[in-house]
């Protein structure tokens, strides 16, 4: 069993194509079908169910796949150390985080982390803190920047604070309250709301803070991501809550800082498993771990 026999598995299960799968690994389609073919073989149970129309992966398939994926990250995990050792970082870094992240400038970091070690493969994933946490306390990803309540505590991860701060109201230039100095949150309950969906993090941190203060709110709009939150607001269709630091920097529309209004803590997480080298160098220039290694 070879690892190369492993990633074309791989790709073939995730492009659900033989031809499309031996395009991403640069081989001819015959090469790959041989190899996966061969490997079957040994195996002694077929991978795919093949048809004219898809390929999709056995019971035995399903099986082997966890297993494919985890010794290919053995196998460049193996690479990494060997090259840390010799005074050089390499490997792939995984960095999670929210839409609203502003405790730290994410791209000037991925930048500086580029220019310092540019044999690491970076990628970002966005997301909710929720999945953020389960992705890193899986492996998937190496650290991830969430937002969340002052009690929430994530678990199974390594974490810290980043930032504490206050929501501020978001409405657009031509609402009431666009030139007011200061409103309260029984005063917002008035309004429609534009807002994550409910039950995230993102959505608690301005539910609990009217449940709190005992109003109720009507959340007209549920949105997955800033940018819609942003234009249907400066459309008038309602208003939003966002943390200020965030909410500064968005064009077209006015923010009002709010009396009693929702408190929302920027925390970093990452894995409880030692990193590997790229991820121990990523942490350090956070000042979250130990100091990365020569490079």
């Amino acid at each position: 069993m070879e690892l190369q026999q492993m990633r074309y598995v791989l790709a073939v299960a995730e492009t659900e194509n033989f031809t499309r799968a031996a395009e991403r690994c640069h081989v001819v389609q015959s090469a790959l079908s041989h190899q996966v073919a061969r490997l079957e073989k040994e195996l002694g149970a077929r991978l795919f169910e093949r048809t004219s129309r898809r390929v999709r992966l056995t019971a035995a398939g399903e099986a082997f796949l966890p297993a494919a994926r985890q010794a290919l990250e053995a196998a460049e995990r193996a690479k990494a150390e060997v090259s840390a050792a010799t005074g050089e970082i390499r490997g792939k870094l995984a960095v999670g985080s929210i839409p609203t992240v502003a405790a730290v400038d994410l791209p000037a970091v991925l930048r500086d982390y580029h220019l310092r070690y540019p044999q690491v493969r970076i990628s970002l994933r966005v997301g909710s803190s929720e999945r953020l946490v389960e992705q890193v306390r899986d492996g998937t990803l190496d650290a991830a920047f969430l937002g969340v309540q002052p009690a929430f505590r994530p678990q199974g991860v390594n974490d810290r604070e980043l930032a504490h701060g206050q929501h501020v109201a978001v409405v657009a230039p031509g609402h009431p309250l666009a030139t007011e100095k200061e409103v309260d949150l029984s005063r917002l309950a008035e309004e429609a709301f534009v807002d994550f969906a409910e039950g995230s993090a993102a959505r608690a941190q301005s539910d609990e803070a009217f449940a709190a203060a005992g109003l109720r709110r009507e959340v007209a709009f549920e949105v997955s991501g800033v940018e819609l939150m942003a234009r249907m607001v400066r459309h008038g269709l309602g208003i939003a809550l966002l943390p200020a630091t965030f909410a500064a920097e968005l064009p077209g529309l006015r923010t009002v800082p709010v009396t009693n209004g929702p408190v929302r803590v920027e925390r970093l997480v990452w894995s409880r498993f030692t990193p590997s080298p790229a991820a121990s160098a990523f942490l350090a220039l956070l000042d979250a771990g130990t100091r990365p290694p020569a490079g």
